[in-house]
């Protein structure tokens, strides 16, 4: 028989058992789009995570902070590594690296009128602002000319009070559909920036006579940051070689042991941030910091543990499907061999005409191959029907609670793999009874009754 003949007898031999026919399917949809849609839950899911970190910032930058000491390194003690120009020289000769930027911070008091405001100062080289994702909103980014110039953070300016009213404190982070105009432009005039944290405020007690507060340095916004949903929101940033003269001069006016310290930390940095060129390289330059005794932590690693979580649930909401698909294929099994007992004289009569003993192994498998396909592709347009029906009502629910636009995503790999696994399916249940079918005696068929 060629294959012509065989689809025909297949098709027509489904047709014949129609209701038998449309359960075996039934099973086979419902354990199909079980399984697509348990697993697109957990795709969603995934997509998710990954939405949410990046929003937090990128995923190829490594933020290298101290050792913590106690552990040896090849380079001693992790308390003895420092962040200064020597660890920025050899972090930049890494392969893989394409930016490195110290930080410098503090916290200090910005005054704009009679509004103040306590904001964490960060000291940055002005020419790789664009390499590590700084965008502004508004004005311009830091040049590297600017000696009093800053740059604010998106909610900055909503952390600002009028230190003379009592509870004059503003909403803060106000999101970004707040009606509400923060209560100081930045951007408009020149500012104040001291170290003195009860600038302005109303005088309470004695004043000590010998304390001499530092004095206020003049300083102008240029730029207001994109929002971002990290900490860059809430931060100023100005040329770092500025902050420093400002520090040290503020410096002179604190006691001698504490200006002593300062002075030995003024050519280190905070933090060291580190661009990577690819995302696969992070974790392994990553290693070999934290091998010099350095302290080093990237947003791959949440992503890292993120994915765990999401593989964890595919596997259990995958398990939960297969179940279902299971339960189908038992079903197309039942299916062939009863078909293969009500039709045990068809077969014996098509021996005895001379088919080939396989053609009658290709007949069944092929119409259990055409129960799993056919449920398979139900299955899929269910699965897509109900992934549809799942973002239309609970997608705008998810936004609300802060989570993705989405709850079920079908990948096209996921559809294609559903539709290959399905008809797998048919065609492994199919096999048992196709063998059964092909060592039917011939003689004895016929004489079935």
């Amino acid at each position: 028989m060629n294959k012509t003949d065989l689809l025909r007898m297949s098709l027509n031999s489904l047709r014949r058992r129609k209701t038998r026919t449309f359960l075996t399917i039934l099973g086979v949809v419902i354990g199909t789009a079980s399984i697509v849609i348990m697993l697109s839950l957990s795709t969603a899911m995934d997509q998710s995570f990954k939405e949410q970190i990046a929003r937090m910032g990128s995923l190829t930058i490594i933020d290298v902070y101290p050792g913590a000491g106690g552990e040896v390194s090849n380079h001693g003690r992790q308390g003895d590594v420092k962040l200064n120009d020597e660890a920025i020289a050899s972090f930049s000769a890494i392969p893989g690296v394409v930016a490195v930027m110290g930080l410098k911070q503090t916290f200090m008091r910005v005054v704009a009128g009679k509004m103040v405001g306590d904001v964490q100062i960060t000291g940055v080289d002005p020419e790789k602002l664009s390499a590590f994702d700084y965008e502004v909103d508004t004005g311009r980014l830091l040049l590297a000319s600017d000696k009093d110039a800053a740059i604010f953070g998106k909610y900055v300016a909503y952390n600002f009070r009028n230190p003379r009213i009592r509870n004059s404190y503003t909403m803060g982070y106000m999101g970004p559909d707040a009606d509400s105009l923060p209560p100081v432009d930045l951007t408009g005039g020149k500012l104040l920036l001291t170290a003195d944290m009860q600038y302005g405020e109303r005088s309470q007690g004695t004043p000590d006579a010998d304390y001499k507060p530092p004095r206020p340095h003049e300083i102008r916004g240029v730029g207001i940051l994109k929002e971002s949903g990290s900490e860059k929101d809430y931060q100023a940033l100005m040329n770092i070689t500025s902050l420093r003269k400002i520090m040290a001069e503020d410096s002179k006016t604190t006691k001698r042991e504490t200006r002593s310290r300062k002075s030995d930390q003024e050519n280190q940095y905070d933090n060291i941030k580190i661009k990577i060129k690819d995302m696969e390289e992070v974790k392994g330059i990553q290693k070999q910091i934290q091998a010099l005794g350095y302290q080093a932590s990237s947003l791959t690693d949440m992503l890292e543990s993120m994915k765990k979580t999401s593989r964890a649930m595919q596997a259990i909401l995958g398990g939960i499907g297969a179940v279902s698909l299971l339960v189908a294929a038992i079903g197309i099994a039942n299916t062939m061999i009863m078909s293969i007992y009500e039709r045990t004289k068809e077969i014996g009569i098509i021996k005895v005409l001379g088919a080939d003993i396989a053609d009658i192994r290709r007949l069944f498998l092929l119409e259990a191959g055409l129960l799993g396909l056919g449920g398979g592709i139900l299955g899929l347009t269910l699965s897509y029907g109900s992934s549809w029906l799942l973002n239309r009502v609970a997608g705008s629910f998810m936004m609300n609670m802060g989570g993705g636009s989405k709850i079920s995503i079908i990948e096209p790999q996921l559809a294609l793999g559903a539709l290959i696994f399905a008809t797998l399916i048919g065609l492994v249940s199919g096999y048992a009874p196709a063998l059964r079918a092909m060592k039917l005696s011939a003689l004895e068929a016929i004489r079935n009754d």
